[in-house]
């Protein structure tokens, strides 16, 4: 969530260019990025008719990912180019609903998508585990469902709590003393804070757990390999996915920590901090499908052969 317009506009002068321009730097790399992986999947999902668990997660990820940046950068170029738009009912507060929809949408999806490669690729000798192995692709449908419905409640309460609020901003009398407007307006952000903070900390805990699983799971079978002494090429990939899963705890920790960082800096309207970590924010949606892209076959061979394409024809220029 993004910080309020009023608390904004006395300090916007002094970093809105910069934080525009970075913001379309990193926004519109990863909207392609993004989009990239939503016309591969829905092409092929009219060639093939279906779509596998794996493929369904990654195009729900990425369009909750496309949007989300989509919906960042309008409204820090709203507030950058047209601020006092911001105080027409109700674009900033329709702006921060859908962001909060789409944000709502990627973190869940992403911690399903960990969730599922967790159950997938581990192996551990359990009956409740083996239960959710078998059972995994029949879940998947009714996971996304419920993160999709999850952050469209969440949209919802944001809406309304962001309406209720900025109404009290606008329509405070000059008898009211300026500290009890403070402590009503905290009063009804709170659980909204309280509300996404158990959001970010769920699905990081989701991430944590599945990677520490993935990661153990991994390193037996890489040790049973040694010991054995089964043929590298094995080997190699089993070490290639154990540096995969670390990489996606590494990104999902900077990622947290500066979530963590928006919701502390947005409440103090602490404008150069929270600049800074939305825009770590908005990287990371394009930088973690980028990723995914590169992990995925079948992206990466559609990828490579675009890219071939692109350089043929600029090499015959």
């Amino acid at each position: 969530m993004e910080a309020s317009p009023f608390a904004q506009q006395s300090n916007v002068s002094s970093y809105g260019p910069m934080a525009l321009a970075i913001t379309t730097l990193v926004a519109f790399p990863g909207m392609w990025i993004n989009a990239f992986i939503i016309c591969v999947l829905c092409i092929g999902w009219v060639k093939k008719k279906t779509l596998n668990s794996n493929e369904k997660i990654l195009l729900l990820l990425g369009f909750s990912r496309f949007w989300c940046l989509c919906f960042s950068w309008i409204y820090v170029f709203v507030t950058e180019i047209f601020p006092y738009y911001l105080l027409v009912h109700p674009i900033f507060q329709l702006l921060q609903g859908s962001y909060s929809f789409f944000n709502c949408s990627s973190l869940l999806v992403s911690a399903c998508l960990c969730g599922f490669y967790c159950i997938k690729i581990a192996n551990f000798r359990n009956r409740f585990f083996s239960h959710l192995k078998g059972k995994i692709d029949m879940m998947v449908p009714w996971l996304l469902l419920g993160s999709v419905m999850f952050s469209l409640i969440t949209g919802i309460f944001v809406y309304n709590t962001i309406d209720k609020t900025v109404c009290r901003n606008l329509n405070f009398t000059s008898q009211e003393s300026l500290s009890k407007t403070a402590i009503g307006r905290e009063k009804l952000l709170f659980p909204l804070y309280f509300l996404i903070g158990f959001l970010f900390t769920t699905s990081f805990m989701v991430v944590i757990i599945s990677a520490v699983f993935l990661l153990f799971s991994l390193w037996r079978h890489k040790c049973k390999m040694q010991t054995n002494s089964m043929n590298s090429l094995s080997m190699d990939a089993h070490i290639r996915a154990m540096k995969s899963v670390l990489s996606f705890f590494i990104m999902y920790s900077i990622n947290f920590m500066f979530l963590i960082l928006t919701l502390v800096y947005s409440m103090a309207y602490q404008s150069h901090v929270l600049v800074l970590a939305q825009l770590i924010q908005y990287a990371f949606p394009g930088v973690h499908s980028l990723f995914l892209i590169l992990s995925n076959p079948k992206l990466e061979k559609t990828l490579l052969r675009i890219l071939s394409c692109v350089k043929c024809k600029f090499c015959m220029r």
